[in-house]
């Protein structure tokens, strides 16, 4: 058994790590109190301690940090851009009986009406040239190069001239009301128009519609 036994410790002590190597220093103090730590004996005169370190060894490498995965490069979001449209203007125009409509044109309905109702009247600035037209059913009168008038089949009162009926803008405010209260008109006639008229009504309300949520937010 004893030989089996130091059999089995040699083979042991063969696959066994060897111990690390040790290293000896040397605490030299000379005469003046300093201290050195020397590899080899002190020199001659001074007080010398030996002392057995083990060296050093590098322990196990870190494995390696794994690298970071690189970020992808993203563009910047493209600018955004809001147009903002003011909101469509709507015009209450004024007739000359007093009675109003409204409308999306500054411009108002256009009527004839004679001259002499806007204060133009035929008068005579001096001496004048009539010069007979034609058939003699009318003539044109010249003032001394100043002033023409012209009068047939009723005289100069027949002339005449287009004129608008005058508009302002509404308050926005005023605008939103009076669509929506269109709106309501619409769909309370919705049901009993015709056909026809369903269609026309339908495309009215659309264009309402859109135009309230555009400015009105409704």
């Amino acid at each position: 058994m004893l030989p089996m036994l130091l059999g089995g410790l040699c083979a042991a002590s063969a696959f066994a790590s060897p111990p690390p190597p040790q290293v000896t220093v040397y605490r030299c103090t000379d005469a003046s109190g300093r201290v050195a730590l020397r590899d080899s004996p002190c020199a001659e005169g001074a007080t010398q301690e030996v002392r057995n370190m083990l060296r050093p060894v590098d322990g196990t490498p870190l494995p390696p940090r794994p690298s970071e995965p690189t970020a992808a490069v993203v563009d910047p979001p493209a600018p955004q851009v809001i147009v903002m449209r003011p909101p469509q203007p709507m015009y209450r125009c004024v007739r000359p009986d007093g009675s109003s409509y409204t409308s999306d044109s500054s411009d108002g309905n256009p009527r004839w009406v004679p001259l002499w109702t806007l204060g133009y009247g035929p008068t005579r600035r001096g001496p004048s040239t009539r010069v007979e037209a034609g058939d003699g059913r009318g003539s044109i009168e010249v003032d001394s190069g100043v002033d023409t008038r012209q009068r047939a089949r009723g005289g100069y009162y027949g002339a005449g001239t287009w004129i608008r009926d005058e508009c302002r803008q509404m308050p926005q405010g005023e605008v939103c009301s009076l669509l929506g209260t269109r709106r309501e008109e619409i769909r309370r006639r919705f049901f009993n128009a015709q056909p026809t008229e369903r269609a026309q009504l339908t495309h009215e309300e659309q264009t309402i519609n859109a135009r309230l949520a555009q400015d009105c937010e409704r």
